[in-house]
């Protein structure tokens, strides 16, 4: 039995539904994260991702009944403050990043670290994004400077800023949305380097994509949703990716999973 069948999950939802009037987005999901895994999440656009995601990052609160934990204790009126607050931390596909503002200012943005008479750390905001572009970001030459624009990186390295601020700022589970999307072949390989580099920091995250081939070698476990529903959960190291593309296949012909 692999640590992360008996380690007490990270976040974890139990019976989670969300109806919207008179449509139901979710239905008794029970998901748990465990820590420093990587969970793929796969699914048809309609599936369910979006609102799931939503749901762990507290823009929806679960339908009465169901449950969010933290470290195996539930939460209470469950909302986006208190899931920043454990910290679950959001890399979105368009970055959120200042294109105009340096790489520093970026990392710390909204978070800024000041001195004891409460001017800016410049100095110490800067070294600290030097750091974290040399040990999380894998940046060693000179030419890379905590100075440079955003705007002057390329794809892979703004998800790589991204990344690293999460991690910086103690994020537990970073949600990965659909980061590779629209990445030349070898920004891609550098995106999934990053993804590699959170659970070597002992953390967690959930890498959400439509591309089985982005998702299989970074993840440990798969969920597949389904019209609101976990169609199947699995260990990566159990299916093979030709299994998993035939399972999918038959999913979107029968609307059950079958690998």
């Amino acid at each position: 039995m692999n640590d992360t069948a008996v380690a007490t999950p990270v976040i974890e939802l139990r019976n989670v539904s969300k109806t919207f009037g008179e449509v139901q987005s979710l239905k008794d999901i029970d998901l748990q994260i465990h820590p420093g895994e990587i969970v793929g999440l796969l699914g048809d656009n309609g599936a369910g991702k979006s609102t799931l995601i939503k749901t762990i990052m507290g823009f929806h609160a679960p339908d009465v009944g169901g449950e969010i934990l933290f470290k195996g204790e539930p939460v209470k009126d469950w909302n986006v403050h208190k899931a920043r607050a454990i910290g679950i931390e959001t890399v979105y596909q368009e970055r959120a990043l200042c294109d105009q503002q340096s790489i520093w200012r970026n990392m710390f943005m909204g978070r800024e670290r000041r001195g004891r008479f409460g001017l800016l750390d410049v100095a110490g905001m800067r070294a600290e994004a030097a750091r974290l572009m040399s040990e999380h970001m894998g940046f060693t030459s000179d030419a890379v400077h905590p100075e440079n624009t955003v705007m002057t990186m390329s794809g892979g390295e703004k998800q790589g800023v991204a990344i690293a601020r999460a991690l910086y700022f103690e994020a537990e589970v970073v949600i990965l949305d659909e980061p590779t999307m629209g990445l030349s072949l070898s920004e891609t390989k550098k995106t999934l380097n990053f993804i590699r580099s959170i659970k070597e920091a002992g953390k967690s995250a959930v890498f959400i994509d439509h591309n089985i081939f982005h998702v299989y070698p970074v993840v440990d476990r798969i969920i597949i949703l389904d019209r609101g529903m976990i169609a199947a959960s699995l260990v990566k190291d159990d299916i093979s990716i030709e299994n998993l593309m035939n399972g999918l296949q038959h999913l979107a012909r029968t609307g059950s999973w079958s690998e």
